[in-house]
């Protein structure tokens, strides 16, 4: 048995003020060297905090909202896409804040999968002469819908779902999305969302203030017809038959709320009833029109090539730019619906080579953005979700948001340090981009 006395006596590498100085040093490098790549552009592999580093080199733009991140209930996706020597796209994801169980108003961000479903359903039903041109008849048959025979935004007068689609995709008009729900019915949309792997996604609403929850279980009789008057298609009223169950238990927001009476209630607003989509299913909702080759069979739009090049077209196309519908007037400016780098511009957007492919949602005190960037003179891409919840006294339907003071100025500053930052980071080839150019007039 050894019995010499163990030697206690402490050495320097053993101290407690060395190992704690060793540490601080670890920590200071390690944030050094993180930051350092971050301003250079260089990629940080695995770091988390990627979004929160880039926003916290401009304090003048992030800092308040950094510090009450909660209260803005700010949520971020950037996603970075390289290509291999096919041009096949890979992508990675960072996120800031990403969170399935924070509600969000999604507002008119169902627009881009109800767009995506109405193509797939009319190539579903395989009738001859049938697509997104045929005229589209809505009539009314039970409380809060309208008949619609007529769409004046149209160079002939006639509605079709190619014209909802482009009002939809254009200038987010919610009359063209209401005629589109009726068309699908909550339960045809919230099937065939599950079958592509978003349980959570649920649409049950028209944006029509005089639709109750009930009223919006029930779809109008929709006819197609061609051009020459004759019948292709007639679906009947609907009543949806499955249960439409919010996936949160308590999606409620805010301190009070205005009722449909004008009353102000002292309680948080209750959205059970009311559409959902998770930041992360809308991003890859968006991402599965933008790159079909790149995703999962079972996740597809069944759509044909042409209709996914005319969302394509639409979704980047600035107001100006249609002819019909017609946008030429100063109540639709070019960044009408791009707030990501734009925010409320309303200067001219001169650049021709930076494209938007995007979705918004405005409502509430909740401002969404959800975009594809690409700019072609300098072969970058890449992708960018935001949602920012700007309502200082906090009651709900008062009308009384931040929205040009905070939201938009946040998505426009946090679009332009992402792009900024994607410029300079290296990728291991340049992208091929051809296929996202289109004609606009």
């Amino acid at each position: 048995m050894n019995n010499r006395t163990q030697d206690t006596t402490p050495t320097l590498l053993s101290s407690p003020l060395f190992l704690a100085l060793f540490r601080s040093l670890f920590l200071f490098l390690f944030l050094f060297l993180n930051l350092k790549g971050v301003s250079s552009g260089a990629q940080t592999p695995n770091d988390t905090l990627l979004i929160e580093h880039l926003l916290k080199q401009d304090p003048a733009s992030f800092q308040k909202l950094l510090a009450h991140a909660g209260k803005y209930r700010i949520q971020i996706i950037y996603t970075q896409i390289d290509r291999d020597a096919n041009n096949v796209p890979s992508f990675k994801e960072y996120t800031y804040r990403l969170n399935r169980q924070q509600y969000f108003y999604c507002a008119s961000l169902v627009k881009l999968p109800c767009s995506a479903l109405a193509l797939e359903k009319l190539q579903e039903l395989q009738i001859k002469g049938l697509d997104r041109n045929s005229t589209m008849l809505t009539d009314s048959s039970g409380p809060c819908q309208k008949k619609t025979l007529l769409d004046t935004s149209a160079a002939d007068g006639s509605p079709s779902m190619a014209q909802y689609i482009r009002r939809m995709l254009l200038v987010s008009d919610n009359n063209a999305y209401s005629r589109c729900y009726e068309f699908l019915g909550p339960e045809y949309i919230h099937t065939r969302l599950t079958a592509k792997g978003y349980p959570d996604a649920l649409i049950m609403q028209r944006f029509d203030p005089a639709c109750n929850t009930g009223d919006n279980t029930q779809t109008n009789p929709v006819d197609f017809y061609d051009r020459s008057g004759k019948l292709l298609y007639h679906q009947p009223a609907a009543v949806c038959t499955i249960p439409l169950v919010h996936p949160l238990s308590k999606p409620v927001v805010g301190k009070a709320y205005i009722d449909g009476k004008e009353n102000k209630v002292m309680e948080p607003k209750d959205f059970s009833h009311s559409n959902f989509l998770p930041l992360a299913d809308i991003t890859h909702l968006l991402r599965s029109v933008v790159f079909p080759e790149a995703t999962a069979t079972e996740q597809q739009f069944q759509i044909s090539p042409d209709d996914r090049l005319f969302m394509l077209k639409y979704m980047s196309m600035l107001p100006r730019e249609s002819d019909s519908p017609n946008y030429k007037n100063k109540t639709y400016y070019d960044s009408y619906k791009k707030y990501l780098i734009y925010g409320d511009s309303k200067a001219p957007i001169q650049a021709d080579t930076l494209r938007i492919f995007n979705i918004v949602g405005q409502s509430y005190g909740f401002v969404t953005d959800v975009a594809y960037v690409c700019d072609f003179k300098n072969k970058v891409e890449f992708m960018l979700s935001a949602v920012i919840y700007a309502n200082e006294d906090e009651v709900i339907n008062d009308n009384k948001y931040e929205y040009t003071t905070v939201a938009l100025p946040f998505l426009a500053n946090l679009g332009k340090s992402i792009y900024r930052y994607d410029k300079k980071r290296k990728r291991p080839r340049k992208p091929i981009l051809e296929a996202f150019r289109f004609r606009y007039n």
